[in-house]
């Protein structure tokens, strides 16, 4: 009777916690969430937001429009009433280990971008770029909203014929490749994949684009500008002066530096407990704070623009591909590989929909411009 009890206690609670964000268990809303396993409760309330990632993944609950969930349960603030002791855990870890040296830098290697080009290849546009588009008046879909974005970044960058060019975290080339056929400057693109090295030296054969496997902090040379896409998350923020370091060594003194990152007002240095454990081992977002302050030794921030907003189409466009293209793939994954990256794409679109996540364009120089005052680009 006394268990039997604690169960139902367990489970109004819940209840309530998910009736204040609007979401009702079984309900006929699409963002109502339909439960399967009464275990759900306990899970919860013992695990947080870890165990509600895991159980989805385990088909202990549903939900229809798990984006417009998320964004409920983020906009309500029902996260910092669940507490749970994998979050005490993560944090700790992240502060007295550099979970993102040279050996560690490459777990989300193997974990993440090198689970199978065919994978990226279902989801992701043509030119295989796995970072936020740029949704301007003029994109209407996700392809022309990466091409967007690549146009703006060179743009920012004031790039000529001729310059020379490090992307830190080139992915498979896209923005490579994009830089050298419109803007016909000479790229140096370096990653720890090899799967990406390999594509991305094969989308830019025959260009003045040359592909290297090495870590950023072993990077050398001189260039005309620098960018680093979607890379900084996974720096770690015991590691932001480093990188900082090494990109003042490689610019140019009237150079130009583009950071493209996610971040969190309120960044915490182990991130989210669900996708720490299995989407981005050892990434942590940053704040502004972090990123000015590690980087004022060297830069001065010359334009910074925030289109955070854009990341919820981006994903939901990623989303729409997964499912569309699963069934030529699946059989290279299973059903609970399935779950997790529907959940991964739909979270992320939902934090983005809050605006707890930002996505940050920060154009940085040492302070010696070719001309007196940075043009922003309109």
């Amino acid at each position: 009777m006394q268990q039997k009890t604690m169960k139902n206690t367990i489970e109004n609670k819940v209840k309530e916690l998910l009736h204040h964000a609007d979401i009702n268990i079984n309900g006929n809303k699409p963002y109502d969430i339909q439960v399967h396993n009464k275990q759900f409760y306990s899970k919860i309330i013992t695990g947080g937001s870890l165990a509600l990632g895991e159980s989805y993944m385990d088909k202990v609950w549903d939900c229809e429009n798990l984006d417009t969930f998320f964004h409920k349960i983020i906009t309500s603030d029902l996260k910092s009433k669940i507490k749970s002791i994998n979050n005490l855990y993560y944090y700790l870890r992240a502060h007295i280990v550099n979970m993102q040296t040279k050996k560690g830098a490459l777990n989300v290697i193997d974990q993440h971008y090198d689970l199978g080009n065919d994978l990226y290849e279902a989801f992701l546009d043509k030119r295989m770029l796995y970072t936020c588009g740029y949704w301007n008046d003029t994109a209407q879909n996700l392809e022309e909203a990466q091409e967007a974005k690549l146009d703006l970044s060179c743009k920012k960058l004031h790039l000529k014929p001729g310059m020379k060019v490090l992307e830190i975290g080139c992915g498979w080339g896209g923005f490579a490749k994009f830089a050298a056929e419109k803007y016909q400057v000479e790229v140096t693109g370096i990653t720890i994949s090899k799967n990406q090295k390999a594509y991305a030296e094969k989308v830019c054969k025959d260009l003045p684009v040359k592909i290297l496997l090495q870590d950023y902090r072993d990077v050398e040379g001189q260039f005309d500008a620098i960018v680093v896409m979607g890379m900084v998350e996974h720096v770690g923020f015991k590691n932001y002066r480093t990188i900082f370091d090494v990109t003042s060594q490689c610019l140019k003194k009237d150079g130009l530096f583009l950071l493209h990152t996610i971040g969190d007002h309120f960044a915490t240095p182990f991130g989210e407990p669900w996708s720490h454990k299995y989407i981005f081992p050892n990434s942590s977002l940053p704040s502004l704070t972090q990123l000015e302050k590690s980087s004022r030794k060297h830069f001065i921030i010359e334009d910074l623009q925030n289109f955070g907003g854009d990341y919820y189409y981006t994903l939901k466009a990623w989303h729409e591909n997964f499912v569309k293209n699963w069934s030529s793939i699946e059989h290279n994954y299973d059903e609970r590989f399935y779950r997790m990256w529907v959940y991964y794409l739909l979270s992320f679109a939902g934090s983005f929909k809050a605006r707890k996540l930002q996505l940050w364009q920060i154009v940085l120089s040492k302070g010696e411009l070719r001309s007196p005052i940075y043009k922003r680009v309109p």
